[in-house]
Parts: structure tokens; C-alpha cells; sequence
């Protein structure tokens, strides 16, 4: 053992919501309709919305909204993969839903959703989207009151109507305006996407620029390239000297839907994910600048410009113009931040908050790499909530060349997972010794993801904990505690003796959920007092710690750990986006705790065999 939170334990799947609707730039099979994979997908979202307001079968729904997940996010055009007919290849697609898709393009719509539609006033699914309201409350709502938007909810709390109906009460009405307001502040803040999902595109699409002959050098910039939690648009630049063939090129690209400029350097088009991409193309000799001029942040580039003016330099994509009017041009952006007497700054603490000086001083940090990581230490299998058998994901991280992994299925306690009692901890463990046989010296650390109850106590007894190799502690329900209630729940937590790490501890869900009401200075200090460790969750949807609270938690002496909190196989992808929020943090090898062998995590947890 080391010395001294109704939710569910996997995040909430991504639904994207779309603004406007994209054509497609493909021509349409003969017969079809012309409908975007953003209109395609919005059906199925909407139909298993009003299936879930009845109250329909679990596993129906979660079929649809799967396959709305992959249609949303897939980079071709679906009505040209429908055409080649291989709507089956997609992951989540079946024939059932293949048919559907095939009718949707024949016919605009979808009959199992116009009739679905008939029976369930349009925009009462959207009650959904109000934090705190399920389907049961939205059809409460909607059958007892008539209500069929969030507005006429709104002024029905307003006025106490709420409250009055059976199973709600004062405290939810409150809750319920508490909702709509997060929400409305939600919906003023421009869109964003998730990084993990607008990194997959920009990577594919960078391939195909690299191959192309006129092309040097494609990177992308802004934001993505700064690994920031989510993106507003994509920035891709190239390095060519025939920049017009290679905007002709990328225009054609089978990811995009609709082309808004193509010109001689600069094209900027729309996905079928729904996604902006700018292209920006200069000559080689110039590449350096471009690429810092489009990475760092707003702050960040107007102290580089600062710091240039005061050398008597003006800098822009195009290089730096001296006084006499000259230009220094820049092929790296070794050779741009050399110019002014400066190191390299990476690309991912490019944010204004203290790199200039800590470069002037030689201090600039040796960032982690993704190669550092030796193991992961967050995962789910079947035993709880996820979706592949505890040897796959013991074989597929072994495959990724990870030297030790921690299975840590979610404990009893949570509403909607099958969480481990203290029974199926030691079956689970039996499980677990026997892979370690099978797969040694690959090793599997037994482990779990507790569930922190709303006294701050733990979810399981205490002679199961101590009997594991390692335990993630969390908070998945009671989301809504005020500060020094919720602070003393996760600080209590981190002073039980058989609590190792934090998992997600800021509680946040990107763009679905705000982070738990918590005062992290007091859980660095309680992390400082008890050698508690904080995950930062490799999650797409999570990303927690994001970089700003990793770089405190490294000031502050406080180690971390990385984990994908994957729920399949392939989530264990996820471990780059974690190393980018470390790296974002300031973070080297030596603050995360599974880039270190197996043997000194199990000595610093204070575990031995």
C-alpha cells in the first residue's frame, strides 16, 4: 500500500451537433439523393433520441447512435461508399442499418423516423440536451406538461410547475435551471472539435501531401499543432515551389465535401465530418516562418514580434525584414527562433506563459515522448463496462510494445456499469494471475477504478483494495456538490491508505460536462501530504488533467500517471493525446510515473510481490 463520486465509468460518447450542412463535391450515384454524412447521421441521432424517450430496448439504441458516430466521422462521402456497396465495412454498420442508409439516400428520410416523429413532437428530444434531464424526465415532462422546448421548460421551472410532478421536487427544478443556463453558456461559445477527432483527419491528410512530388514539407499548425484540448478549424501547410499544383491537388481530396477558396497558395475546404481545412502553401525557403507564424499562440507570437522589433527586425510568414528593408527568410523554425537568439520552443508550450524567459535562461524542459511510456495504467474490460475481453486488451498493449498494463475495471457503485463487487475482484484477480503466466514477462497489474462516494469514502471494502497491485479512485456521481463539499470528498479519498492515483480528477467531459466544482489547490496539498498520484486521462472526450493543471501539479511536486481509460482495443490509441496534455503541462519523463520500469512504479506504490 502506499504510505502516507449517478454516472457512468466510461466517458459519455461524443455526439457532435451540426450548425450547418454541407454539400458533398462528389458526384451523386444515379437515383440518389444528395444528402452529407452530417444530414445522415443527424437521423439516426434523432431516432435513437425518441426511442429512448419510449423507453425502447437499450442495445437498439446504442446500435444507432454507434452507427451516427461512424457515419458523422467518416472521412469519404457515405453515398459513394453506399455506391461501391461496402456500407458494411464500416465499423457499427450491419445490413439492417445499411438498409436504412441506402433508403435515406433513395428516398430523404428514413420511415421507422417519420413515423417515430408522428408519435414524438419534434424538439422534445432536445430536452436531452439539458444537463440532469434523461429520457424518463423528458417524457415526464412532455406528456404531463405538453412541453416540447427548452424554453417553455425554462418558464415551467421559473413558475414551480415542475416541482409539482410526481418524482421531481424543488431540488430538481433547480437543478433542471441550472442545466439550461450551463447549457445556453455552452451554445454561445463557438464550436469546437475534439482534438482526437480532428487529429485523425489532419494526419490523413498530411500523408497525402507528403506524397505528392512538388511537396517538401507539410505540417500542421495553430492549435492542433499546440495539441490544445479542442480545435475551432484545421491549419495544414505545405513547402513547395509549385504551390498552385498543390492547392489543385488537395481540393480533390476524397475527405473533402465542399471547396469555400481555392487559390494559387491558399485552399480552404469543408470535410464530410464538417470540419474546415486550411491549406496555406509558400516557397521553401520560407517554410520556417510560416510554420511559427500559424503555430504559436495569439500572446505567444506577439511577444516573438516584440522580442524581434527590440532587434531592430519585423517578422511576418514571410521571414524577418530588417530595417533597410531586406528579408531574412527561414527554412526551419530552428533557424527563425536562432535569428533572435533563442532555442527551439516546442510547438505544445507555445502559450505565453514563460517559455521566452525559460529559453533565455537554457531552462526549456526535455518534454516526455510517447515512446517513453512504458505501460498504461487506466483500461476497462468485459468484467465491467467494456467491450473487449481482459486477454485482448492484455495481448493488444503487449503488442504496442508496453513492458506492463493496469486493468482497472470500474467497482460496484456506479448505476449503469456492471461494477465489480469484492466477490468478482477475486475472481477477476484469478483471471489476471493466469495471463501473467501466459504472457510473462509482460505483466498485468491488477488493478481497479473505485468509485468515491459522495462522504468521500470508497465503494469497496478495504481488505480488497489492499489485496490489488493498484487502485484508481473517481467520482462519477453526485456531480453537483458545492466546492468544499466536493474538495473534501476527493481529498478524503486521497488519504485512504490504498488510494495510489486520482482518475480524471477535474471530472470534466469536453464540450458535455464542466469540471467538478473543486478546489485544486487543496487537492495538490492533500496529493503533496498522502504521495497521491494524478491521472491525466488520455481520453478524447476527458483529457484530464489538461495541460494547465498538470504544469501546477508538476510545480507543486505532485506526480502523475497516464492512462486511456479505453473501454476496447482500439482506445488505447488514445495514449498520444494523453502525452500531449503532459507535454502541454511542462511535463518530462521523469513526472509520469509509467515511463519508469515495472519494478520502481510497484516500489514508489509501495507494492511488492
Amino acid at each position: 500500500m502506499r504510505k502516507n463520486g449517478v454516472g457512468g465509468g466510461a466517458a459519455a460518447p461524443h455526439r457532435p451537433h451540426f450548425s450547418g450542412l454541407f454539400l458533398c463535391k462528389h458526384e451523386v450515384p444515379e437515383g440518389n439523393i444528395l444528402m452529407t454524412n452530417q444530414e445522415i447521421a443527424q437521423i439516426f441521432y434523432e431516432l435513437a433520441d425518441m426511442l429512448e424517450v419510449k423507453g425502447e430496448n437499450r442495445f437498439r439504441i446504442n446500435a444507432y447512435r454507434k452507427a451516427a458516430d461512424q457515419i458523422a466521422s467518416h472521412p469519404r462521402s457515405i453515398a459513394d461508399v453506399a455506391a461501391e456497396e461496402k456500407l458494411q465495412d464500416i465499423p457499427g454498420i450491419g445490413k439492417g442499418i445499411a438498409g436504412s442508409i441506402t433508403e435515406i439516400l433513395e428516398t430523404g428520410q428514413l420511415d421507422d423516423h417519420r413515423k417515430l416523429r408522428q408519435e414524438i413532437p419534434a424538439g422534445v428530444t432536445t430536452l436531452l440536451s439539458i444537463p440532469d434531464v434523461g429520457p424518463k424526465t423528458a417524457k415526464l415532462i412532455w406528456e404531463s406538461l405538453g412541453l416540447k422546448t427548452i424554453d417553455e421548460v425554462e418558464f415551467a421551472a421559473q413558475t414551480g410547475q415542475l416541482q409539482k410532478l410526481k418524482g421531481l421536487g424543488p431540488k430538481t427544478e433547480q437543478n433542471i435551471l441550472a442545466g439550461i443556463e450551463r447549457l445556453r453558456a455552452r451554445q454561445a461559445e463557438p464550436t469546437r472539435v475534439l482534438l482526437g477527432d480532428a487529429l485523425p483527419l489532419a494526419e490523413r491528410l498530411l500523408a497525402y501531401l507528403r506524397e505528392h512530388p512538388a511537396v517538401q514539407r507539410a505540417d500542421a499548425a495553430g492549435s492542433l499543432r499546440r495539441r490544445t484540448s479542442t480545435v475551432g478549424d484545421i491549419d495544414l501547410l505545405a513547402a513547395s515551389d509549385d504551390p498552385r499544383s498543390v492547392t489543385d491537388f488537395f481540393v480533390e481530396l476524397p475527405e473533402v465535401g465542399r471547396v469555400h477558396i481555392h487559390g494559387d497558395t491558399k485552399a480552404t475546404v469543408i470535410s464530410h465530418t464538417g470540419l474546415q481545412v486550411d491549406l496555406y502553401v509558400l516557397s521553401p525557403e520560407q517554410y520556417g516562418s510560416l510554420l511559427q507564424h500559424f503555430t504559436g499562440s495569439k500572446q505567444h507570437n506577439i511577444e516573438f514580434r516584440e522580442i524581434a522589433l527590440a532587434q531592430g527586425l519585423s517578422f511576418s510568414e514571410h521571414g524577418f525584414k530588417r530595417e533597410d528593408g531586406s528579408l531574412i527568410t527561414c527554412e526551419t523554425e530552428e533557424a527563425v527562433y536562432g535569428t533572435l537568439g533563442l532555442p527551439w520552443i516546442p510547438p505544445e508550450i507555445r502559450e505565453a506563459q514563460g517559455e521566452f524567459a525559460t529559453a533565455r535562461d537554457g531552462r526549456l524542459p526535455q518534454l516526455i515522448e510517447v515512446s517513453d511510456v512504458r505501460g498504461d495504467l487506466q483500461m476497462h474490460s468485459t468484467w465491467s463496462d467494456g467491450r473487449a475481453e481482459l486477454g485482448e486488451m492484455a495481448r493488444a498493449a503487449r503488442d504496442k510494445g508496453y513492458a506492463y498494463i493496469a486493468i482497472t475495471d470500474h467497482s460496484q457503485g456506479l448505476g449503469i456499469v456492471q461494477g465489480l463487487t469484492p466477490e468478482r475482484v477475486r475472481e477477476q484477480r484469478a483471471e489476471i494471475d493466469q495471463l501473467n503466466v501466459e504472457l510473462a514477462p509482460f505483466r498485468v497489474l491488477a488493478g481497479i477504478e473505485v468509485e468515491i462516494r459522495v462522504d468521500g469514502s470508497l465503494a469497496l471494502p478495504n481488505d480488497v483494495l489492499e489485496a490489488l497491485d493498484i487502485v484508481l479512485a473517481s467520482v462519477h456521481s453526485g456531480m453537483r456538490q458545492d466546492r468544499e463539499t466536493m474538495t473534501h470528498r476527493v481529498v478524503t479519498a486521497m488519504h485512504h491508505p490504498h488510494v495510489d492515483i486520482i482518475a480524471h480528477p477535474t471530472g470534466r467531459l469536453i464540450n458535455q460536462r464542466e469540471r467538478l466544482n473543486l478546489n485544486f489547490d487543496a487537492v495538490l496539498q492533500a496529493a503533496q501530504e498522502t504521495g497521491a498520484i494524478l491521472e491525466i486521462n488520455a481520453s478524447a472526450e476527458r483529457l484530464d488533467l489538461d495541460g494547465e493543471h498538470a504544469r501546477a501539479a508538476i510545480e507543486a511536486g505532485v506526480l502523475l500517471s497516464l492512462g486511456t481509460d479505453a473501454h476496447s482495443v482500439g482506445g488505447l490509441d488514445a495514449m498520444p493525446l494523453g502525452v500531449a496534455m503532459a507535454r502541454r503541462g511542462w511535463a518530462e519523463a521523469k513526472h509520469v510515473i509509467n515511463t519508469r520500469p515495472l519494478d520502481d512504479v510497484l516500489e514508489l506504490l509501495n507494492r511488492t510481490d
